[in-house]
């Protein structure tokens, strides 16, 4: 059985890759990690770009998981290792949340300006935000929750967590226990909403001007629990109900399904005689999913807190290795056994451990990586290829460099591009 003991920081300093910022040179940065960060930006970038070409890396139209979306989980999950991480000595509590609830306002503003609608007019390089239709939650504001409730959590845990342990294979996760009700806690209010909510018929406006129905109501049949399928699911109708259906993703992947265009998998055209939900918003990043979603951030707490507690590679290996293939497993037996289906839109508890499981073992892989390769080929290789780099990913991600080359065409070009999705 394993020794968990408070590893000594010279320990890893073949692991740990020095701060570029020169006012903190008492810092260290896991190079293993930063290559992971690296490595899921560049593949977010991949997917948003070749996406609509090549299906089987796009998002899922609903059940299933495709390349897109272990995305996501990927980053929560370099989330919760990086909290760990950050938060291993506290001298001030009140400080330490002071510079969370400032990452976390920040996290929340980017995400607001970025996914809320504010570029309503991109073919006239024209800003501004509809607020009757501003979406509310995205991406970064995912990012922000788990972020917040993770950080708070190990801040105000810490105090019992200084004391060495002696042996025990589960002694990180009694030392740790707190964690793991709150991870429970999401966990039993997720299950509980979306299989013990009533939904009811719902109606909503179409407002996609393409469709013939642009302006139109239309009405969807529902009057059931426990179901998990496009139309009537828990996590629509909450979203609806807290958000506001007009301020929710218009353009969701599930218009990428059989039952709503001919062309499926790729984007297309919707059926004339597609179910009323085809035309119907729906939020992947909605309230009830994103709470889910903090128990991906969790996991990574929990690999975080073995580089801190478990002495030797050989201890932390073995112990990601076997709670990887364990999530993987308890995923993939939930879903063929259909208790409950992969499913990004949903952000089901299947989909968590699958998408943990594989976030753990390529983390793994990249750790062991950085123990064979020399040392400085190892940081210098995560620093200037992966660190640096990710900035320009971001931008683009943001639209930097389409507005830039935008800027260049003529109306006629940019709205050729707008048609073809560019």
């Amino acid at each position: 059985m394993a020794e968990i003991k408070l590893a000594d920081i010279s320990h890893d300093q073949r692991l740990l890759a020095p701060e570029e910022t020169a006012s903190t040179p008492g810092k260290r940065r896991l190079a293993s990690l930063d290559v992971f960060r690296g490595l899921t930006v560049a593949l977010m970038i991949l997917v948003d770009d070749a996406g609509g070409d090549w299906p089987a890396i796009a998002h899922a139209p609903w059940e299933g998981c495709n390349l897109a979306d272990f995305v996501m989980p990927f980053f929560l999950f370099i989330v919760g290792v990086s909290v760990a991480l950050a938060f291993k000595r506290i001298s001030n509590k009140f400080e330490a949340c002071k510079k969370v609830g400032f990452r976390t306002c920040k996290l929340l503003f980017w995400g607001l300006l970025l996914q809320g609608g504010f570029s309503h007019a991109p073919d006239e390089l024209a800003y501004g935000v509809d607020v009757t239709m501003m979406r509310f939650c995205g991406i970064l504001q995912r990012i922000a929750l788990s972020y917040l409730v993770v950080a708070i959590v190990e801040i105000f845990t810490k105090d019992s967590h200084e004391e060495d342990l002696s042996t025990g294979r589960f002694s990180i996760f009694k030392l740790y226990y707190w964690h793991w009700i709150v991870g429970a806690s999401v966990l039993v209010i997720y299950l509980a909403t979306i299989y013990g909510t009533y939904v009811p018929d719902w109606e909503f406006v179409v407002y996609d001007k393409d469709s013939i129905l642009y302006g139109k109501i239309q009405s969807v049949s529902c009057g059931v629990r426990r179901k998990l399928n496009p139309s009537c699911n828990a996590v629509g109708y909450v979203d609806r109900q807290v958000l506001g259906i007009n301020h929710m993703y218009h353009h969701p992947a599930w218009r990428r399904s059989k039952a709503c265009t001919d062309k499926s998998p790729y984007e297309g055209s919707l059926r004339e005689d597609a179910p009323s939900w085809c035309h119907a918003p729906f939020e992947p990043e909605g309230v009830l999913s994103s709470i889910s979603a903090i128990l991906s951030t969790i996991i990574g707490v929990h690999f975080g807190h073995i580089i801190l507690h478990f002495k030797g590679h050989s201890a932390r290996l073995k112990h990601w290795i076997s709670t990887g293939l364990a999530l993987l497993a308890l995923g993939l037996t939930l879903h063929f056994t259909h208790l409950m289906p992969l499913n990004k839109q949903l952000y089901s508890f299947s989909y968590i451990c699958v998408t943990s499981g594989a976030a753990a073992l390529v983390f793994t892989a990249l750790y062991s990586l950085v123990i064979l390769v020399p040392l400085s080929l190892a940081t210098n290789f995560a620093q200037n290829r992966f660190v640096f780099p990710s900035l320009v990913f971001v931008g683009g991600y943001i639209g930097v460099e389409a507005h830039v080359s935008a800027s260049k065409m003529d109306r006629h070009e940019r709205n050729a591009c707008l048609r073809d999705g560019s």
